[in-house]
């Protein structure tokens, strides 16, 4: 028996694994904190949800019993392995929900479609992205957990290449490029079916990426989107980074494509500071940083022992550095954000 704030699950112990069939990973708590946190805050109604990967059934029991009065119409379940256990752990915690057994896929393409499908899977989101995209309503939220870091992050290039049509990088900025790539993915997928999405909240922990990205339909809005698709470039001498259409440039190395345009809703994530409870030290730290950092408008972010490494100045402690216009990053301890060029970091 396990107890998640609100929620009692009865899980089987053993070694997390695709094998193991229904687990419980605390690991991912922040994780399912964060999605709790974020549909309290946006002033969706009514929702009807869809978890078609839902394992112990944790996250949706956490829906039930957390979010505000009216924001719930429906969630639907669906594990084709642990179906019954869902069943039983929505019994001891007396919440209602449909429970389907089914193929992800075929779960979300023979439903009629929701407003809010989350994407948890072990691996690479990308075999359900279609189906998730085909069933997410106008205005629809669709999150996307991707934990293939590998891939994404730099250490398997040509995976990156095959799975997500981009080049990474391998340095300080790794884990936001990764996730940059990863929006640009699930941006294109839904631009096959005449849909834009646009990140709302995005964020890099532990040993996974996660986005939130908002649905709105019709070919001129995705069309648009897809002009903040560009390279990054990085000079590993003189740490200097471009946005650009191009990957070209003497001296430098690129990631990309990738999306270029804004990680975080600002109106959302203010929200969302304001309903964390101050208490859970790691939603609300990390909420916090969030915070900080969106309101710099900034395609990657500098590594302050790089930077001082390639001025041949001694690094200076962030909060030495952080003022109006820089920002600390909640992708690195000692990185700060900022549109200024480096001779005005330090």
């Amino acid at each position: 028996m396990v107890t998640e704030e609100s929620a009692e699950i009865d899980v089987p112990s053993g070694k997390i694994s695709k094998q193991l069939g229904v687990f419980y990973n605390p690991v991912m708590k922040l994780n399912r904190d964060v999605s709790v946190l974020l549909l309290d805050s946006v002033p969706d109604k009514d929702m009807q949800i869809a978890l078609p990967l839902a394992g112990s059934g944790v996250r949706g029991i956490r829906f039930f019993k957390e979010l505000k009065k009216g924001k719930i119409k429906s969630i639907a379940f669906n594990d084709y392995k642990t179906s019954e256990s869902i069943k039983k752990n929505l019994e001891m915690n007396r919440v209602k929900g449909e429970v389907f057994g089914k193929d992800a896929n075929m779960f979300l393409l023979e439903s009629r479609g929701f407003d809010y499908i989350d994407i948890d899977p072990f691996g690479s989101p990308n075999p359900f992205l279609d189906s998730a995209i085909v069933r997410l309503a106008r205005n629809g939220i669709l999150a996307v957990t991707a934990t293939d870091t590998a891939a994404l992050a730099g250490s398997s290039p040509l995976a990156c290449r095959r799975k997500y049509w981009a080049k990474p990088l391998r340095n300080e900025f790794m884990h936001e490029t990764a996730i940059r790539i990863l929006i640009r993915k699930v941006q294109l997928v839904g631009a096959e079916h005449e849909k834009s999405l646009r990140p709302i909240f995005s964020y890099s922990k532990d040993h996974y990426y996660r986005v939130f990205l908002r649905a709105e339909k019709g070919r001129k809005k995705a069309d648009e989107l897809l002009k903040e698709h560009a390279y990054l470039l990085w000079n590993r001498k003189t740490q200097e980074r471009k946005v650009s259409e191009h990957n070209c440039l003497k001296g430098f190395d690129y990631a990309g494509p990738m999306w270029v345009g804004g990680l975080w809703d600002k109106k959302l994530v203010k929200a969302m500071l304001k309903n964390s409870d101050k208490d859970n030290k790691k939603l609300f730290g990390l909420v916090s940083l969030i915070s900080e950092e969106s309101e710099i408008d900034a395609v990657g972010f500098y590594d302050l022992h790089r930077l001082s490494q390639a001025k041949k100045k001694p690094i200076p402690k962030v909060e030495d550095v952080v003022r109006k216009g820089v920002s600390r990053t909640h992708f690195l301890g000692w990185g700060v954000r900022t549109r200024n060029s480096i001779n005005k970091i330090m």
